[in-house]
C-alpha cells in the first residue's frame, strides 16, 4: 500500500474541491438553461446535484476551509497542514469553476454580477456553516461512515432553508464570485459571506466541545 504523503493529501483536496465546484456551477448552468425561467426548479436541480456529489466526494476529505478550521481548532490537524489544505481547496475551486465554463461553452474568465448581500444573508451563512460543522462532528462521533451521506443531505436541505442558499464554504464562495452564472455572487459581496462562514464554523466547533464534554460527564455519572 502506498503511503498517504502530503502531496497526495493536497492533490486529493484540490481535485475533490474542483469536482465539487464543477458540479455546483455546471448544474447551475444546466438547470438555468433547462428550467425555462423557473428559479425554484433551477434551485431544486442545483441543490440535488450538489448534495449528490458531496455524498460521492466526502470520504476523509475536507473540501472546505471552514471544515479545516474546525479540525485545526480541535487539534486534529496541524497549522501547516491546515494552510496547505486551504490553498489546495481554493486552487481546486477556481479550476473547477473554469472547467464548468469550458464544458458549457462559457467564457472562462468571468466576474459575477449577482447581488447577495444583507444582514439576513450573512446570518444565514453563519447558520448554514454552523449546521454543517455540527453535522460533521456529530456524525463523526457516533457513526463515522455516514459522514458523506449526512453532509450531502444537510447541504441539499440547507439550499432551501437558508436565505443565502447555503454556500457554507469559503473556497466555494470565492470561486462562485468568478462565475457570472446561476451560482454566482458579486466579488464585493463574497468577503462578508466568508467571515460569516468562519464565525459559524468556530461557533459550532466550540458548541460541540461543550456538548460532547457534557455528554461524556453524564455518561460517567451514569456508569
Amino acid at each position: 500500500m502506498h503511503p498517504i504523503t502530503l502531496s497526495r493529501q493536497l492533490t486529493a483536496e484540490a481535485l475533490g474541491t474542483a469536482l465539487l465546484l464543477a458540479a455546483i456551477v455546471g448544474s447551475g448552468i444546466m438547470a438555468e438553461r433547462l428550467s425555462g425561467g423557473n428559479e425554484a426548479l433551477a434551485l431544486l436541480c442545483n441543490s440535488t446535484a450538489t448534495g449528490a456529489i458531496l455524498v460521492v466526494l466526502v470520504a476523509g476529505a475536507h473540501l472546505n476551509p471552514a471544515v479545516t478550521l474546525a479540525f485545526a481548532v480541535r487539534r486534529e490537524i496541524g497549522a501547516a497542514l491546515a494552510v496547505g489544505y486551504v490553498l489546495a481547496q481554493v486552487t481546486g475551486a477556481v479550476l473547477g469553476t473554469w472547467a464548468a465554463h469550458v464544458m458549457f461553452d462559457e467564457s472562462v474568465l468571468q466576474l459575477s454580477t449577482k447581488a447577495r448581500s444583507g444582514s439576513g444573508l450573512w446570518f444565514a451563512e453563519a447558520v448554514a456553516t454552523f449546521g454543517l460543522i455540527l453535522t460533521i462532528l456529530g456524525t463523526q462521533r457516533w457513526k463515522t461512515d455516514m459522514v458523506p451521506a449526512t453532509v450531502g443531505l444537510y447541504i441539499a436541505s440547507a439550499y432551501w432553508f437558508t436565505a443565502s442558499t447555503s454556500f457554507a464554504n469559503p473556497a466555494v464562495t470565492l470561486a462562485r464570485s468568478i462565475t457570472n452564472t446561476f451560482a454566482g455572487i458579486q466579488p464585493s459581496h463574497a468577503p462578508a459571506f466568508v467571515v460569516a462562514q468562519f464565525v459559524g464554523a468556530l461557533a459550532a466547533t466550540l458548541f460541540c466541545w461543550f456538548l460532547f464534554a457534557a455528554m461524556e460527564n453524564a455518561n460517567r455519572r451514569d456508569a
